[in-house]
């Protein structure tokens, strides 16, 4: 099978279930910025120092897929779909939990910098909210099962205590807001 097929270059793509859409569409834009969230998290898995998130993270990525497939599928669709339940969402929970009771309990803002790899986990953290604000609009238009717009508000949590971990972890200071803008 070759990986071109030619049918997208006018500007159209097919939905799961061969709706033709615009690549425009609400729901695609929604759908790539998972994907674009997923491949963030390729990068955060790369340079992340935990081997027990690095296992998690894969499994995130993996969960994304079954987010990306189903918002790119419309209603109609009769074919069987992965499902997303509460587990997934608890699953985070947990971890942020975890992660939590391991850092120093947050008394400010903190900038979302440190070095390479805490600032790649605030980069994913970004596209997430940015994936599920897309997703949310997507919910005002169509139908999207709630706990797609749960699990990416869980995962930016997620994302952002994993930061802080891995500030941790590599012996990074965590550099506090300065409303002033002043050292």
């Amino acid at each position: 099978m070759k990986i071109y097929t030619k049918t997208g270059d006018l500007g159209q793509t097919s939905l799961i279930g061969g709706t033709r859409v615009p690549k425009d569409h609400i729901r695609v834009e929604a759908y790539g910025t998972v994907d674009e969230l997923n491949s963030n998290l390729g990068l955060v898995w790369a340079y992340s120092s935990d081997e027990n998130q690095k296992n998690l993270l894969l499994q995130i990525q993996s969960v994304l897929f079954t987010i990306g497939s189903l918002l790119a599928a419309t209603d109609d669709v009769k074919m069987q779909l992965p499902s997303l339940d509460q587990s997934a969402i608890e699953q985070l929970e947990n971890a942020i939990d975890l992660m939590d009771n391991q850092v120093e309990p947050l008394k400010n803002f903190i900038l979302p910098s440190g070095n390479v790899a805490i600032a790649q986990i605030h980069v994913a953290r970004c596209v997430c909210r940015r994936a599920e604000r897309k997703v949310v609009l997507l919910h005002h238009h169509e139908t999207v099962n709630p706990m797609v717009i749960s699990y990416l508000n869980r995962l930016s949590d997620y994302l952002f205590t994993l930061a802080r971990l891995e500030a941790k972890l590599q012996g990074v200071t965590e550099v506090p807001w300065n409303p002033s803008g002043r050292s």
